[in-house]
């Protein structure tokens, strides 16, 4: 994605009409994130949950699938991503006891990864961070209440 050379101020392209061609092969696109497709389980999880007596120790199992979506576009814009729900339950419980939903994203132009993430108790969060192509480790940044890359919640959780 070409910056528009009459504004440098301005970090988008003169054009935000025109959409790039792109592989519809997602998979192969994902950058730093291709590693992460698939179906992930953890076995052996520990919470500590905050409770009026004190904080209680409490174990859980973990499930998450990562599954590409169509290549996504902006305009100019070109991302490749992940769907994702990680759904957490105590070992001998069937009833949820946390579940997140969203997105990973990739957008190669830019070398930029985005996380979205939702939680059905009153939070949202968007993060990001600047990785390579072939990178195995990126590090993604939210700030509460920022009007890019933030963390957003329900008054009862602030």
């Amino acid at each position: 994605m070409s910056k528009n050379p009459t504004d440098p101020i301005n970090p988008f392209p003169a054009d935000i009409y025109t959409e790039p061609d792109f592989d519809v092969d997602t998979l192969a696109n994902l950058g730093p994130l291709r590693a992460m497709a698939g179906v992930w389980r953890g076995a052996r999880g520990l919470d500590t949950k905050p409770k009026a007596e004190g904080p209680k120790k409490q174990a859980y199992v973990e499930r998450m699938t990562l599954q590409p979506v169509d290549p996504q576009t902006n305009g100019p814009q070109l991302l490749y991503g992940l769907r994702y729900d990680t759904h957490i339950n105590k070992p001998d419980q069937f009833k949820t006891y946390h579940e997140q939903v969203g997105y990973w994203l990739w957008e190669p132009a830019t070398g930029t990864v985005l996380h979205t993430l939702s939680i059905p108790r009153g939070m949202t969060l968007m993060a990001s961070g600047v990785a390579a192509a072939d990178a195995t480790e990126f590090v993604l940044r939210a700030e509460k209440g920022a009007p890019n890359f933030g963390i957003c919640s329900s008054p009862f959780l602030e």
